[in-house]
């Protein structure tokens, strides 16, 4: 927790009355050196915990903040301390903590429900269960609904002997591909969401590639695991799992918290309200204050009615989420030159970036979008991505959800839906791995789960592309 100390301690130096502000990043003048400590911290999130396991879980705050210093401190010498307080309190207040705080409320409210009980693995009851998680997926996200469905479908198939293609297609749609539709899905449109878009936007303009892209999978999936449930020797003789108890839901008044959770987030896109805060140059609304407090009010009640054996059931603990907070701290403040280069267009210094992305009319490449944006969401973190092609492409929300609708569904789908391409590409992609190999699956290794990705995914997103974003 040092780390989130130095963070708290920075952000009330500066909201010291004799620290004046500058005004807005002028990223035409910064040099792309200032893109490393960005791009080193997520090749480190990609890289460490597989290269160097032990020391990352260990030590990857250190890696954040050493990281974020190696941005502010430079930043801080060379244009003044001011413009780097104004840069830091801007990320911080726009953008970390409404993103962090409902990361946190999903992650408490959905580890307070429990699935009790066996089901029995048949080919329709694992289809049915994939299904239902891509639905959830976007309305308690992505990670929660993963953790709510993961392990009572490892239950209904322990008594098989295949039962690993069960859980890569379960990240393919639920971990990933169904948290395309709300802000509430996926970390990358909620930041888009607290950008300016409209929280309705995603499923009124990629509704089509994402049934497309759940159907298709879910298909894929049943036929495979029919295969699978025919051969002889698939079934064990003895279920490992007895059904002692009646399946059911234990903690289930939290599925009134995720409603509530919803509601707030809605409310925050469409109430608007003349209040407004100035902290530190900074603008902050009143609905996204009374959003921001009613998730913290939510976080606490979850913990307060949620009884220990329900999170003893769950294997309920913080470090997921402390991990997260860590990490994305050091994400928020790196990314803060890379967004002001990028806006910067042609004349910045990532000018080749959005010459890659741009047709020789000037317009925006849809397809170029999806696939730049995909690539980096499969080895990198889809939200920090998102952030960098919204940006590239304008970072106008109004612009990017008229004009430049098929860009913006492009960059939205690609980041959601290629986060599914390797296990570093999503951070409920490791999490369910984890469980699955805690609960004696034995996973494919990080290129044997690209093997999968790319005999599956990637035919399935090249079709996408001649439908929707060419």
């Amino acid at each position: 927790m040092k780390f989130l100390r130095c963070i708290a301690a920075f952000a009330l130096l500066c909201l010291s009355p004799g620290l004046s502000f500058a005004a807005a990043l002028d990223g035409s003048v910064l040099s792309a050196l200032y893109g490393v400590p960005f791009a080193g911290l997520l090749l480190s999130i990609a890289l460490l915990p597989l290269l160097a396991p032990f020391f990352w879980h260990h030590h990857f705050g250190k890696v954040s903040a050493a990281w974020s210093l190696a941005f502010l401190l430079p930043f801080a010498a060379m244009y003044g301390p001011g413009l780097a307080a104004f840069s830091f309190m801007h990320a911080l207040l726009e953008e970390y903590i409404p993103f962090i705080l409902l990361l946190t409320a999903l992650f408490t409210v959905a580890g307070g429900i429990h699935i009790r009980g066996n089901l029995h693995g048949s080919p329709g009851l694992n289809t049915a269960i994939l299904g239902i998680g891509a639905v959830l997926a976007s309305f308690m996200g992505t990670t929660g609904a993963s953790m709510l469905l993961i392990r009572p479908l490892i239950r209904a198939n322990d008594n098989r002997a295949h039962k690993a293609h069960v859980v890569v297609f379960f990240i393919f749609i639920v971990s990933n591909a169904g948290g395309s539709l709300t802000p509430l899905g996926d970390p990358p449109l909620f930041l888009g969401f607290l950008k300016g878009v409209d929280f309705f936007w995603t499923v009124q303009h990629i509704f089509p590639e994402t049934l497309f892209l759940v159907g298709s999978l879910l298909a894929i999936f049943f036929a495979l695991d029919s295969w699978f449930y025919r051969r002889r020797g698939e079934m064990q003789p003895i279920d490992p799992t007895p059904d002692t108890r009646r399946v059911g839901f234990d903690g289930g008044a939290n599925f009134w918290l995720l409603g509530a959770i919803a509601g707030l987030v809605l409310l925050s896109g469409i109430w608007k309200s003349p209040v407004v805060f100035d902290i530190a140059g900074t603008s902050v609304g009143l609905p996204g204050l009374v959003r921001d407090a009613g998730l913290v009010a939510i976080t606490f009640v979850s913990l307060a009615i949620t009884s220990t054996k329900v999170h003893a059931d769950n294997q309920f603990s913080w470090g997921p989420m402390v991990e997260v907070a860590k990490l994305f701290a050091g994400i928020f403040l790196t990314i803060i030159p890379v967004i002001a280069m990028l806006k910067a267009g042609a004349n910045g210094p990532f000018g080749a970036v959005v010459a890659s992305v741009t047709r020789p009319d000037g317009s925006p490449d849809p397809a170029m979008y999806f696939w730049a944006t995909g690539a980096l969401s499969s080895f990198l973190d889809n939200a920090p991505t998102y952030l960098v092609f919204f940006n590239t492409a304008s970072g106008d929300p109004q612009a990017l959800m008229t004009t430049f609708a098929p860009t913006l569904a492009a960059i939205s789908a690609g980041a959601v839906f290629m986060g599914a391409n390797t296990y570093i590409g999503n951070a409920p992609n490791l999490m369910v791995k984890a469980i699955a190999e805690d609960r004696n699956v034995k996973m494919p290794s990080f290129f044997g789960y690209m093997l999968w990705s790319g005999g599956v995914l990637i035919p399935l997103f090249v079709i996408m592309t001649f439908l929707w974003f060419k």
